[in-house]
């Protein structure tokens, strides 16, 4: 006969494996409910975040508390009202903002594509990296290709510099201190200086060019994209075979990618800015 466990006194309904100590998972659970639970509505005070989970005061209060920590929460001591915090605004807003690029920019990847003969690419950076999130592929034999959520190095990347030369010199350096540029090919702008003396040369013409530098016999144009505050958050790029994309070809393109950047960008509600300088 299947034993039932005994209640906890005071706290009707409390469940026995509450007595021991929760596993990472679990907690993990039960945060995310919190969480749910707050983003229904305008907040909840914590005996009704008890009542609608099913766990007690104290575990709520305990997890919201936690929370509260990594600012996914936020709580008023006057009402006792606890609500969704910036952190998980922030993180909520970075899911909407890609998604939504990654829905708008397809036109614009296939217009791309259509015009230039080559495959169009759109990538985030993220922690020093160039994230692939879309593309349009060529209808050639020989083509670019990059799997969607295909990470690369953001100095061999013509997305990643794009991105780069919106930032001064001072946040490249920071960003990339003590890091090591590694060296793909010849062409790799494998140091700093080196980096940089490209980075001027793109922040002249308005388009980042990947001559050869991650692989050999590919190149790439790219232009920066920016969000609601001027902030360089992905790249549009063309990309393609060497052969197919000679200098007078590159630039060519380069004003057409270019453009495109900057129409996506308005498509967005972003705003275009100036790219950076050296300082």
């Amino acid at each position: 006969m299947a034993e039932h466990p005994e209640k906890t006194r005071g706290r009707p309904g409390r469940k026995a494996s509450e007595n021991s100590a929760p596993s990472s998972v679990q907690v993990l659970d039960r945060s995310l409910k919190l969480l749910e639970l707050l983003a229904r509505g305008d907040g909840a005070v914590l005996t009704d975040l008890a009542d609608q989970s099913g766990m007690a005061p104290s575990t709520v209060h305990r997890l919201l508390t936690s929370l509260a920590q990594h600012g996914m929460v936020a709580h008023d001591p006057e009402s006792g009202v606890w609500t969704i915090g910036i952190k998980a605004f922030e993180i909520g807003t970075a899911y909407l903002r890609f998604r939504k690029l990654g829905t708008i920019s397809r036109p614009f990847l296939k217009g791309l594509m259509e015009n230039s003969g080559e495959t169009a690419n759109i990538a985030i950076e993220d922690q020093g990296d160039v994230v692939f999130i879309s593309q349009v592929e060529s209808h050639a034999p020989m083509r670019a290709f990059f799997r969607p959520g295909r990470r690369g190095p953001i100095h061999a990347s013509g997305i990643g510099k794009a991105i780069l030369s919106t930032w001064e010199d001072g946040r490249i350096e920071a960003a990339l201190a003590g890091k090591i540029l590694q060296r793909f090919t010849d062409k790799t702008r494998d140091s700093l200086p080196l980096l940089l003396s490209d980075i001027a040369d793109i922040r002249g013409r308005g388009w980042s060019i990947d001559d050869e530098e991650h692989t050999l016999g590919m190149r790439c144009v790219a232009a920066p994209i920016f969000d609601e505050y001027g902030e360089a958050i992905a790249g549009i790029s063309v990309s393609g075979p060497a052969v197919r994309l000679p200098d007078d070809r590159i630039a060519a393109l380069g004003p057409v990618v270019r453009a495109a950047a900057e129409a996506l960008t308005k498509t967005m509600g972003g705003r275009i800015q100036t790219f950076g300088a050296a300082g």
